[in-house]
């Protein structure tokens, strides 16, 4: 099958799931008469084993219920369309589905035809002659070098980071880390120090360590600027402290899709940087509250502080693979 413009891989993911959007491509080709047939077999949840229909029924939402959300809001977002598919579940009774529901079914998608069921018949499409000799070990891989596009080159399978958090106790480099890689990936950048209430920067003003109930509010808009930006598929820097396990847990609205860097330094150090920074609502004073609140990741990137600066975004870069 030749390339079907506007039909992207089914290893493409909209917010925590591969596959939907490539289903939204579907209906739109299909109500504009743009599907090829040979795909209108497959169109759709009647079959329970196709991709469609799996995807479907992981949703709890029926085919005809999502291409009518798509004739009524033409104009909404691939995420807005999730959105509203997940909603509409929620509304019928079901709970939602949790991030390792969605990281179990993507797996289970992404590698089907790969040792299970599905094998015979992969194996059989793997011999035609448009796409013999291509090193095609599922399903997605057949579609995809079928349909023009080199899902090993382009290592398809693979979840790209989508939110990069840079952590670190104050005078850590945060700030400065965090727009320099933002600045070299082309992504958003956010500091979480911008989204502290009032009462908040007053008191580390004052001196005094806030404690975690002056932290819970802070650390719900900190998510809730994650999970806007996983949901629009739009990628982020984000400079926060998350001192604790506990702060980092709460942030991590998609573990797949997010990866923590931590910049890490002696006490020495951090003073030094302390000492030589002006204009900042934090006070030298509160380093060693700060220490003490910490909890070193143990899944985290680590970059030491005594790395330049442009030394220390290219060994993130280059752990990151971006």
């Amino acid at each position: 099958m030749p390339s079907v413009p506007g039909l992207r891989s089914p290893y493409a993911r909209v917010g925590r799931l591969v596959y939907f959007g490539r289903l939204l491509d579907k209906i739109r080709l299909h109500a504009a008469g743009a599907l090829p047939a040979d795909y209108l077999d497959n169109l759709g949840d009647a079959k329970p084993t196709v991709f469609d229909g799996r995807i479907c029924r992981f949703l709890r939402v029926p085919f005809a219920d999502i291409s009518a959300r798509m004739r009524a809001e033409p104009a909404a977002s691939d995420a807005e369309h999730l959105a509203w598919v997940e909603a509409r579940a929620i509304a019928a009774g079901h709970p939602p589905r949790t991030d390792e529901e969605c990281e179990i079914f993507s797996s289970f998608l992404s590698k089907r035809g790969w040792r299970d069921a599905g094998a015979v018949i992969l194996a059989q499409r793997a011999a035609e002659p448009a796409v013999a000799g291509r090193p095609i070990e599922t399903m997605f891989d057949y579609i995809d070098f079928d349909e023009g596009r080199d899902p090993i080159a382009t290592r398809a399978w693979e979840v790209k980071p989508l939110v990069i958090v840079i952590m670190g106790v104050s005078g850590a480099g945060k700030t400065t880390h965090g727009r320099a890689l933002a600045a070299a990936l082309g992504w958003d950048f956010a500091d979480a120090d911008d989204h502290h209430r009032a009462a908040n920067l007053a008191k580390m003003r004052a001196g005094t360590p806030l404690d975690d109930a002056d932290r819970a509010p802070w650390l719900a808009a900190l998510r809730a600027l994650i999970e806007g930006h996983l949901t629009a598929g739009r990628p982020l820097v984000l400079a926060c402290s998350a001192l604790k396990q506990a702060y980092r847990d709460g942030l991590w609205a998609d573990r797949p899709r997010m990866r923590l860097v931590y910049l890490e330094g002696t006490r020495e150090e951090l003073a030094a940087r302390l000492a030589a920074r002006s204009g900042h609502f934090m006070p030298a004073a509160l380093l060693d509250s700060q220490l003490a609140d910490l909890e070193p990741p143990a899944d985290a990137i680590r970059v030491p502080l005594a790395l330049s600066i442009e030394a220390q975004i290219a060994a993130t870069r280059a752990t990151l693979a971006l």
